[in-house]
């Protein structure tokens, strides 16, 4: 099995499960810095309950298979690789959602697939400790 194969193997199954709470999520796709990225790992690091995917047994088998990068592997790969995990991730997260996404792209993973899932799973209730819905309307999603 190829490392690609394999990728969309650990998506796909691995565990994504994360306490009440902790969902840390960040974008940066399309935008001409990652300052929302530092800002999360800045999060992170002062929050020792809150988790992003990288920090899942799924996203840790992902990286560790080096499917962070599209040096090896055609970035449209990796994209629906993480597409794969990112679902699940949002499908089993509960209560408040910790987003660091200002200026996110119409195009974003955000966007495009985390935050209609937020939308859709009723034991998420906010966003950044606001109401989900109220959050998303400013970005135009519902």
């Amino acid at each position: 099995m190829n490392k690609l194969q394999r990728g969309y193997e650990i998506a796909a199954t691995a565990d994504v499960s994360t306490p009440q709470d902790s969902v840390v999520l960040y974008s940066i796709s399309y935008q001409p810095t990652d300052i929302n990225k530092k800002r999360a790992f800045e999060y992170i690091k002062n929050h020792s309950e809150a988790l992003m995917i990288d920090h899942t047994p799924c996203g840790k088998q992902l990286l560790a298979l080096g499917l962070e990068t599209g040096a090896e592997n055609p970035p449209e790969e990796l994209t629906k690789i993480w597409h794969i995990a990112s679902e699940r991730f949002i499908k089993n997260a509960s209560g408040n959602i910790t987003a660091f996404v200002e200026n996110a792209d119409k195009r974003s993973t955000f966007l495009t697939i985390e935050l209609p899932l937020i939308l859709q799973n009723d034991k998420i209730t906010r966003i950044n400790g606001e109401d989900k819905f109220v959050f998303a309307a400013r970005f135009n999603v519902s």
